[in-house]
């Protein structure tokens, strides 16, 4: 083969198409002989593998890029695994298209198309796929609020994005569905005041199952604050940033959990995480241990499938 045409097939996982083939110099006999002989194998019709025996994840999902076309990008899961937020290798693998365009199924490939796919996907990414910001929103539609924090948050942890990116692109997606949930998540919040992470707390966990009622941001100190107190000698901390916090971040965060169990007090920190879907564990746990402390109520379920105070609890009595 052409030299060029050899690098070409070498970055694309050994593979090639029929029309690369003959626009790099080899004749349509050439080709034939080729796939006859076994030097090829046909991977899709018109897509070849150059390299007999390659195989893996990352070969069948250029395969069923170049079998889609121009244009053609990884979109959903198979985007996610490509950027490394999702860790199972998808099967089938998904691939989304213009939407003026149509492409033959075959085994093992889902086709989608989108009027969108020009400001969707990555512009320099390999194998092509959405951006990360567009991804973890397919997520988010595909599995609901709970998988898209956690993917947003392992995508800013990774540094592929930034809560400002994710939301700018949920600003462009009217359709999202759990829209104004995940605003909610991306909100900037100004420095000392309540973040959407503590009024769902207060909302999910505290009113809707009868939880006392805490004080919210006591000052500490000169600047320090605590989220919620409890008189019993319970602190919560709601943690709604997502993603890895910055060294200096976890460094506060422990001077200032030791510093609160040094006055006697406990420390209870919980995440958005927690909060959605629901914040029915969380409230039982939290339920306990304020139970534990000497609260001598008793939570209530929010709905009807909430277990929460119906199960047995720590303790038989307060103490």
């Amino acid at each position: 083969m052409d030299p060029l045409l050899r690098a070409r097939a070498a970055g694309q996982s050994g593979l090639l198409t029929r029309a690369q083939a003959l626009a790099g110099g080899l004749s349509a006999k050439a080709v034939e002989w080729r796939l006859a002989s076994g030097r090829w194998s046909v991977v899709h019709p018109g897509v070849y593998q150059t390299m007999p025996g390659r195989d893996g994840w990352e070969t069948r999902a250029v395969a069923a890029m170049l079998h889609a076309g121009p244009g053609a990008a990884l979109c959903h899961d198979s985007a996610g695994h490509a950027w490394g937020l999702v860790r199972h290798e998808p099967d089938p693998i998904r691939v989304v298209i213009p939407a003026g365009r149509r492409v033959r199924d075959v085994p093992g490939v889902v086709i989608t198309r989108s009027r969108r796919v020009p400001e969707r996907v990555h512009p320099t990414a390999w194998p092509h796929r959405t951006t990360p910001e567009h991804t973890v929103l397919d997520l988010g539609a595909d599995h609901g609020p709970d998988r898209a924090i956690r993917v947003a948050a392992k995508a800013i942890g990774l540094e592929l994005t930034t809560p400002e990116r994710l939301r700018e692109a949920l600003g462009r997606r009217a359709r999202q569905p759990d829209r104004s949930l995940l605003l909610e998540v991306l909100a900037d919040v100004a420095d000392g005041c309540e973040s959407p992470a503590e009024r769902r707390y207060v909302r999910e966990v505290e009113r809707a199952h009868g939880l006392p009622q805490g004080r919210h941001q006591t000052r500490v100190g000169r600047a320090g604050r605590r989220d919620v107190e409890y008189p019993c000698g319970v602190v919560v901390e709601v943690d709604g940033r997502l993603g890895h916090s910055s060294w200096t971040d976890v460094q506060r965060d422990g001077r200032r959990d030791r510093r609160t169990v040094a006055s006697g007090r406990l420390t209870l920190r919980c995440y958005w995480t927690d909060l959605v879907p629901t914040a029915c564990a969380l409230a039982d746990e939290v339920a306990q241990v304020l139970r534990d402390r000497g609260w001598p109520g008793t939570p209530r379920p929010c709905g009807p499938t909430c277990m929460t105070g119906t199960a047995p609890m720590w303790n038989i009595a307060p103490r």
